[in-house]
Parts: C-alpha cells; sequence; structure tokens
C-alpha cells in the first residue's frame, strides 16, 4: 500500500519503510511527525482519491537525520551589458523514514 502526501509544497509518494528526503521540518531526530495533507491512498483496485484531500487519512513519519544537498552554482548574466552575479545554494532537508498510513479505503489501515 502506498499513498501520496503533500508536504513543503512538493509531493511524495511513500510506502511503509521508505525514506525520504522532504524539506526540512521543525522536529528533533527521533521525533515521530505526521502528515495530514494526503492525496491518495490504496493499491491496485482498493484506491481512495481525495478531493482534493482523503478525509482522515494520515502518513506518520520518524525523522532520522537533517542535512544539506550538495552545492548548486546560481549563475545570473546578461550579455553585452557588464552584468553577471554568480552565488550558490545548499538546501536545507530532513530525511523520514515512513512508519505508517492510515485511513483512505475500508481496511487499508497499515501501522
Amino acid at each position: 500500500m502506498y499513498a501520496v502526501f503533500v508536504t513543503g509544497g512538493k509531493q511524495y509518494r511513500a510506502s511503509k519503510g521508505d525514506q525520504l528526503d522532504v524539506e526540512k521540518l521543525v522536529a528533533a531526530e527521533g521525533d515521530e511527525v505526521e502528515f495530514t495533507d494526503v492525496l491518495m491512498i490504496g493499491e491496485g483496485r482498493d484506491l481512495a482519491v481525495g478531493t482534493p484531500k482523503v478525509a482522515g487519512g494520515k502518513v506518520s513519519a520518524r525523522v532520522v537525520a537533517h542535512g544539506r544537498t550538495d552545492k548548486v552554482s546560481v549563475i545570473k548574466f546578461r550579455r553585452r551589458k557588464h552584468y553577471q552575479r554568480m552565488g550558490t545554494h545548499r538546501q536545507s532537508f530532513t530525511r523520514v523514514e515512513i512508519t505508517g498510513i492510515s485511513g483512505g479505503p475500508a481496511g487499508a489501515n497499515q501501522e
């Protein structure tokens, strides 16, 4: 069974036991977090699609680690105008492990 949920303005597809890198969350390592903005839950024909969210849908996860991605170069440049700006960016993330999915179709709880 899998679920599609939203956090940090992005959508993620997750199953129990998966580890995902999501936008930075305000939680300590080892804390339990819940994602309630669930768009879809199920497997095969037992699929619940929300309009826009699944009522009672919930994805539980445990915070594994916090980190930052690799450095990305950012360049702004206008030809023939003597304009050039260079910089870098590292995006922060939180790695979570999915511990359970609940809600959706009847009998679709996977804790």
